[in-house]
């Protein structure tokens, strides 16, 4: 038989969404990333934003309600779709609402009470993989428990990512407690890749000495995802298209293994903002893959 050859690396295009209803209640669908596409689809990741472990066990929320909540119906419904044509829809658990990683980063009886229900919560919506927003102290060891589990419970093919500030991979302080390189070589076989937030005064991505002094440590290229704000009103350290998108082509021309670009997040997303939020995907997708 011929040898096998593998595909060629392309850049990701990954978008967060995490605001499902506008303030009015109105629904903010995500079908006109593929809707409105012109020449490619514009993402390769959807991530749907965030699920959260409460103080009693079983009790998980996407956001402010449960995953199954009716409001949420019409959201499983595209992420189907979304599934449906090829892309890979994760779940995000954690970010700045603290308290799931504690609550699984206890004695193995209490993180068996925690991670069943969240395991089978992943089950019903058939998530393709978890995204580990971890921004509160938990231990290496903690977060080792929790990516076993989940390979054991869902597979390889499940996605494990994990999303750390810019520092993180820098060698300088984080959110999460523990050190990435060490989880890096101790379980970087079961992690896809790295959302690396360069934005709210951990990291800014005006030019590539940031990501560059990530490499310098000794990061594949391919595993560190650049995160960056899709619209100034979504956190602090938000960089024009222009000047972004002049940025990710020197990456992407320096490194054709170039990991790729994370947006928080979908709804409002320049240069459409509210009105035309797909647009973001577009830009970056040409940018990392043509540009």
């Amino acid at each position: 038989m011929p040898p096998t050859v593998s595909p060629p690396f392309q850049s990701r295009v990954v978008c967060y969404h995490q605001t499902h209803h506008r303030r009015n209640g109105e629904y903010v669908s995500i079908l006109p990333l593929l809707t409105e596409a012109t020449d490619v689809v514009g993402i390769t990741h959807l991530i749907i934003a965030a699920i959260h472990l409460n103080e009693a066990p079983g009790d998980i929320t996407l956001n402010d309600d449960p995953p199954h909540a009716a409001k949420n119906a019409e959201l499983w419904e595209e992420v189907r779709i979304f599934q449906d044509v090829g892309i890979k829809v994760l779940g995000m658990l954690g970010g700045a609402a603290q308290g799931s990683f504690r609550r699984l980063d206890q004695s193995d009886a209490d993180f068996e009470l925690y991670y069943p229900p969240l395991r089978d919560m992943v089950r019903t919506h058939r998530l393709d993989g978890l995204d580990l927003d971890v921004e509160e102290d938990m231990s290496l060891g903690g977060i080792i428990r929790l990516i076993d589990r989940l390979k054991v419970d869902f597979g390889d093919a499940f996605l494990v990512t994990l999303s750390p500030v810019a520092t993180a991979l820098q060698g300088g302080p984080h959110l999460s407690g523990f050190d990435y390189e060490a989880l890096e070589v101790m379980r970087g076989a079961s992690i896809a890749w790295y959302h690396v937030q360069f934005y709210n005064n951990w990291g800014r991505l005006q030019d590539p000495v940031g990501y560059e002094a990530i490499l310098a440590r000794g990061w594949r290229p391919d595993k560190v995802v650049v995160g960056v704000l899709t619209n100034p009103g979504n956190g602090h350290g938000w960089i024009p298209l222009e000047e972004l998108t002049g940025t990710l082509a020197a990456l992407r021309q320096k490194h054709p293994r170039f990991g790729g670009v994370m947006g928080w997040e979908y709804f409002n997303a320049h240069p459409g903002d509210c009105d035309r939020p797909w647009e973001w995907a577009e830009v970056m997708m040409k940018t990392v893959r043509h540009g």
